[in-house]
């Protein structure tokens, strides 16, 4: 029997994708709706495969999946998001993500990435693999002035990378919610981009994000 155990804030969409991979008759399924009440759980079970919702409050999917790693470093974890992830993919690999599946996706595609991240094999979409082609190829022609963001501003970005509102980032910078938005503004303008997703893809692009260790 394949356990897993799935993680979603929202419990009508993790109800239905606990009853779609319980079709597989294989497949055992626990449902958590908190990532805060996850740490306790993997401290007494070890589980096949983790579905994670990426975006939760109080704790990010990836962030959630960093700690379960520190625990079980061969636990393979599949990212499960409603978000364009190209902007994020090297990102998520190099966070120790096995693989990822959005939440659009038709029931055997859900089961296939689950099936996958067990044989430690990724379902990449084609088009992505485009998206990416293309990014590096522009890369490559284009030269730009280099970019310096401050350690504030780099923590910042890295907890948009994690999936973090404005709210819980100022939060967890103990600062108001309103220097968020400036730092951010002043992030957008010196890597001229317009939103958030364009300034995590290119400062990850620039290694302005990389060398951050993040501490829970």
């Amino acid at each position: 029997m394949i356990h897993i155990l799935v993680v979603d804030d929202h419990r009508l969409v993790g109800e239905g994708t606990k009853k779609v991979l319980e079709n597989e008759p294989d497949f055992h399924v626990e449902l958590v709706t908190s990532g805060k009440d996850v740490e306790p759980i993997i401290e007494r079970y070890t589980y096949d495969a983790y579905l994670l919702d990426w975006q939760m409050p109080g704790i990010s999917g990836v962030e959630l999946g960093k700690r379960i790693l520190q625990k079980q470093p061969d636990a393979k974890i599949v990212m499960y998001t409603g978000y364009d992830i190209a902007p994020f993919f090297h990102y998520l690999i190099e966070s120790g993500i096995t693989g990822f599946v959005s939440k659009t996706a038709t029931s055997e595609q859900l089961i296939t990435a689950i099936r996958c991240a067990l044989r430690n094999e990724a379902v990449v979409p084609v088009h992505l693999l485009r998206r990416m082609r293309l990014s590096e190829v522009k890369d490559r022609t284009q030269e730009g002035e280099p970019v310096a963001l401050s350690p504030l501003e780099q923590e910042i970005l890295m907890e948009v990378a994690n999936g973090l509102g404005n709210k819980e980032i100022a939060k967890k910078c103990h600062i108001s919610q309103r220097s968020i938005e400036r730092q951010l503004s002043r992030i957008f303008a010196k890597l001229q981009v317009s939103s958030r997703i364009e300034a995590v893809e290119k400062a990850r692009k620039l290694g302005l994000i990389s060398a951050i260790h993040m501490e829970y």
